[in-house]
């Protein structure tokens, strides 16, 4: 609930709506600069191939061809994508000796247009000598797989586990529930997609507009790829149109064209088509997932063996990593006695895999909601009350998981009362008994999940954040995340307008330009509030107590005395007696104004440690329809109760919650990466890949409770991720439920109409 006389807890529209509706918003593509020329990359179009020539004779004479370079002609070093692989796994910018997926990058033309960059790409020619190719999870380590980097002497890339030598977990269980779920490679597919120009400067100086969601961390990973001192790079993040974890990071493409406009001397730009992101924008999810439930005879949990396999793709980037937040995240919302994890991550020909929304916890969340869902129909419990029954309790809090998680509180049997009963649970039961006594083709679909998840995860929970008030009264305030459309400006502006007593529209929020921001993690992990809202809630604290100081010397007054009112900061009491932000600004610059042995400024900046990650959490209801004779299924209505701790603005919340959902059920129902078995992608434009639009999903109806954490001064957590994590095995578990009355124990997704018709029939 919103704090009596505060803003935080309002619904209050968002600030950067006006400029994005009405368009006057510069993404980089939009950037007119001055002798600009444009690179288009030439990409394998064969999954696994030795290079045998490159023939680029004919590209150099094409009209506007400034340079065509490959990797004899433009030397970079080899690019490790993530640090906890072996250096042997790095990628050459521009393929050396082989390719090893669609898409990897074999020469750069650099042209005066796009149009003849884009004429001249079709006329380099290369020759391949084609290799065996792997592209299937598992397959990939076995041990006569055909191997992507001979050196390495595996395509195993990282391995990761817990209670491995902790015996049996399942030992003593009445009752062992089994599931093997496939988490589907998915392509991010954010409405702008990848590019970025980089500007040559005097000095060896170099600037990068770029679309990303951490320009920080794109700069400091870049600038020893190019052999430059950091501080000689500047990254500058403009509007940026959606990102969900594939804008993170450096890409070889950044490399490219840096290197580019530094041998031109002129600025390069990259603008990704569509189908080019498709191969080369990193995918996300890609695992395959093992579980076994041991139960006592009436469901409660006597221990979990899970495993899981991941794909990396073809250069290991942090996807390979990700089944560390699968591990962290593996116990859920449940009292697990005993807990084995084993995880596994493979090299393949593919496209490579990276955080994408939930990053590594919505696959734990999806395997552990599966199988639960599987041992309540094998044990005949209701699917809520088997969770109900084996909840961890306020009580149990703070815990430590066998995963490692720090769980911070959480009310799981809350939520799920609370969404049990804005769904109308029993009447859903009672309609869809109803509807399997009529016989009526066209079956009802209940899904239950509960889930928690982990917000500002290792290490993440560190950001910098600044707030200064000039002579003019107004604030400027600096943060190390990255917004790409989540609305931190907002959110930003509203603590430090609740702070202070500034109006929203006299600050503002400087992010993602490495010349104004000197350090920051970036925008993932549903992190950006918690961490960077309360560096700004502190450093404004820290500014208000200066200013009373301040105020109270010009006023002579007592420090005590002085309090927040109309126009400033006034004597209490005596609201005429007011000294306004602008004189209190002027004032802390000027000696003559400032108590003795006060610094010079109305100014604080600080790194907030929040110490630890936060744990949101929440319980979804999906309802479907599956027509028994088409298999088509219709998302009929989706109900969700998400904790994000305190809410500070519940307008932003909401279009966290419906965005997340939206992806979640994309994932359940439509989207899915596929390749031949030769590795050549056969969803490689928007006709193949299927992703819906607002005509094939429900209107959300989305509730809220609030436990606040006590890791930070809001008491927030994240929400970015928890609609995505918590509405896919909702779904997936109402499309079994809805046909499992025929025999149906598993469909994995995403949930087709083709699939879910050969499993009624499969069944029979």
């Amino acid at each position: 609930m919103p704090v009596q006389g505060s803003i935080l807890g309002n619904a209050v529209l968002r600030r950067e709506d006006p400029t994005l509706l009405t368009g006057s918003d510069e993404y980089y593509d939009d950037l007119a600069i001055d002798g600009l020329v444009h690179v288009r990359f030439v990409r394998s179009t064969i999954a696994h191939a030795t290079i045998t020539s490159i023939d680029t004779s004919e590209a150099e004479a094409m009209p506007g061809v400034i340079a065509v370079h490959t990797a004899g002609t433009l030397e970079l070093a080899p690019w490790l994508g993530f640090p906890m692989f072996p250096p042997v796994l790095a990628r050459p910018p521009l393929a050396t000796g082989k390719v090893r997926h669609v898409g990897d990058i074999v020469a750069a033309v650099v042209a005066e247009t796009a149009a003849q960059a884009t004429d001249a790409a079709e006329m380099v020619f290369v020759d391949y000598d084609p290799l065996p190719a792997v592209v299937d999870i598992e397959g990939a380590m076995a041990d006569d797989a055909p191997l992507l980097f001979e050196e390495h002497g595996s395509n195993v890339a990282f391995e990761t586990g817990v209670g491995l030598e902790d015996g049996d977990p399942l030992e003593g269980a009445d009752h062992v529930a089994e599931i093997r779920i496939v988490s589907q490679r998915l392509a991010g597919v954010p409405i702008e997609p990848n590019g970025g120009v980089a500007i040559p400067g005097d000095d060896d100086t170099l600037t990068f507009w770029l679309a990303s969601q951490n320009p920080i961390a794109v700069r400091d990973a870049l600038a020893p790829q190019l052999g430059m001192e950091p501080e000689k790079l500047r990254v500058v993040a403009p509007m940026v149109g959606g990102g969900f974890g594939p804008k993170a990071g450096l890409y070889a493409e950044h490399i490219l064209i840096g290197q580019l406009a530094r041998t031109t001397g002129r600025p390069v730009k990259w603008t990704s088509t569509r189908s080019e992101d498709m191969v080369s924008l990193v995918h996300g999810r890609a695992m395959v997932l093992y579980g076994k439930l041991g139960l006592t005879s009436d469901g409660v949990i006597v221990g979990f063996d899970a495993k899981a396999v991941a794909d990396s793709g073809s250069y290991p980037n942090i996807g390979g990593f990700l089944t560390v937040f699968t591990q962290t995240m593996i116990q859920g919302v449940y009292r697990i006695p005993k807990l084995r994890y084993h995880a596994l991550s493979s090299i393949t020909n593919t496209t490579a895999t990276a955080a994408y929304r939930g990053a590594g916890r919505p696959e734990a969340t999806q395997l552990l909601e599966r199988v639960i869902d599987v041992a309540a129909d094998e044990l005949g419990i209701d699917p809520a009350e088997i969770r109900r029954k084996n909840f961890l309790q306020p009580e149990d809090f703070p815990l430590t998981t066998h995963g490692g998680a720090n769980y911070d509180n959480g009310e799981y049997e809350k939520v799920l009362d609370a969404v049990l009963e804005a769904a109308g649970y029993q009447q859903l039961l009672a309609d869809q008994a109803a509807r399997r006594d009529s016989g009526d083709p066209v079956q009802l679909g209940i899904g239950v999940s509960t889930y928690v998840e982990v917000t500002a995860p290792a290490g993440l929970h560190v950001e910098y954040g600044a707030v200064e008030v000039g002579d003019d009264g107004k604030v400027t305030a600096r943060v190390g995340t990255s917004a790409h459309g989540q609305g931190h400006i907002t959110a930003f502006s509203m603590i430090i307008s609740d702070m202070l007593g500034v109006p929203m529209d006299d600050i503002t929020v400087l992010q993602s330009d490495t010349d104004e921001i000197p350090r920051g993690a970036g925008t993932m992990g549903s992190r950006s509030l918690q961490t960077a809202g309360s560096a700004v809630h502190v450093a404004s604290e820290t500014v208000l107590e200066k200013a009373k100081a301040l105020a109270a010397h010009l006023l002579e007054a007592n420090a005590e005395d002085i309090v927040k009112g109309e126009g400033g900061l006034h004597v209490t009491g005596v609201p005429a007696n007011v000294i306004s932000w602008a004189e209190l600004g002027a004032a802390a610059n000027d000696d003559s104004k400032r108590p003795d042995g006060m610094d010079a400024g109305l100014a604080h900046e600080l790194d907030f440690d929040g110490s630890d990650a936060t744990f949101p959490f929440g319980a979804h209801v999906a309802v479907v329809e599956v027509d028994t004779e088409t298999g088509q299924v219709t998302h009929v209505r989706h109900v969700a109760v998400d904790d994000c701790g305190r809410m500070l603005n519940p307008m932003l919340v909401k279009g966290q919650q419906h965005g997340g959902i939206a992806q979640g059920a994309a994932q359940a129902l439509y989207e899915c990466v596929m390749y031949d078995d030769d590795g050549n992608p056969i969803t490689a434009n928007l006709a193949d890949y299927a992703i819906p639009s607002a005509a094939e999903l429900p209107s959300y109806e989305t509730h809220n409770t609030e436990t606040p954490t006590p890791r930070n001064p809001l008491g927030a957590k994240g929400i970015g991720e928890s609609g995505t994590i918590g509405s896919t095995p909702a779904i997936h578990n109402a499309v079994i439920d809805a046909v499992s009355h025929l025999g149906v124990r598993h469909i994995d997704m995403p949930l087709t109409s083709q699939r879910v018709w050969d499993a009624i029939n499969d069944a029979g």
